[in-house]
């Protein structure tokens, strides 16, 4: 193990290990644990209609549990990467938690305020190394370039927002759409905008649509030794860390929690 790597694996297992705890909820609200077994079977054998088609079987449990659960997975990696992700920056590029957090308001119809958030967040005068900012300035140029933004647009940007995702399957329009505008607002506020995915498992042409709103867009691919498309070149080249042997050389560990949680999740009950 890396130096540095226990506090860093920890932020990621932490999140990991909160899908151990999930449980279905079964259409019975938002809050709450969601239910145990026997209550779903209560629920289920005080329901003629799913009684009659012997639905209380705990095997149906069991499937509603790793449905939900899978996506639970997915999801609690991409929250412990979010937040690893906006700790390598902050420590590999010394910078504050204020300088690596970024929000902003948007005015509903109603009136009301709502706060919208980045996952992090690279102000360049924040970057007190003269190198590392340099190194970091000319990757946003030459990934500015690629998108052809304006010259002029470009100079008026003071760093990078970025969105940090383990991955992006979905053609959910309405995601696409709130991410497009997050894009837009940044460049108004003098960010340019970054995607990190930390997987290679994104849809062809959600990746186009992105980088046409100019978005610049990095993936998980393996070799490319290109910053401007790879998140883990990006990471390693422009940031100054290598998440990519973190994750290598830490590969038994998370298997192995992520197979226990498995494990769990086909299981009617925890084991």
């Amino acid at each position: 193990m890396g130096k540095g790597d226990d506090e860093y694996l920890q932020i990621v297992l932490d999140a990991i290990r909160v899908c151990a705890r999930y449980k279905p909820k079964f259409g019975q609200g938002s809050k709450g644990d969601g239910l145990t077994l026997e209550q779903f079977q209560e629920l289920y054998q005080e329901d003629p209609f799913y009684s009659w088609f012997g639905l209380d079987n705990p095997m149906m449990y069991a499937a509603h549990k790793a449905a939900g659960g899978m996506t639970s997975v997915y999801r609690q990696i991409g929250i412990g990467c979010e937040r690893l992700f906006r700790r390598v920056i902050k420590d590999s590029l010394d910078l504050s938690q204020e300088d690596v957090t970024w929000s902003y308001q948007l005015t509903l119809p109603s009136g009301r305020k709502r706060t919208l958030y980045l996952d992090a967040r690279v102000p360049l005068d924040g970057i007190s190394d003269t190198s590392k900012r340099n190194r970091f300035y000319n990757w946003m140029r030459e990934s500015a370039r690629t998108l052809d933004v304006d010259d002029r647009v470009f100079e008026s940007l003071s760093g990078t927002v970025f969105e940090v995702r383990q991955g992006y399957k979905s053609k959910d329009s309405k995601r696409q759409n709130a991410d497009i505008a997050n894009a837009a607002t940044a460049y108004t506020k003098g960010y340019f905008p970054c995607a990190v995915i930390l997987s290679g498992q994104i849809d062809s042409d959600v990746l186009l649509r992105y980088r046409a709103e100019k978005w610049s867009v990095v993936t998980g691919m393996a070799g490319p030794t290109n910053p401007l498309i790879s998140t883990y070149d990006f990471l390693r080249e422009v940031i100054g860390y290598d998440l990519a042997s973190f994750f290598a050389r830490n590969s038994y560990l998370l298997r192995r929690e992520t197979d226990a949680i498995l494990k769990s999740l086909l299981a009617p009950e925890s084991i």
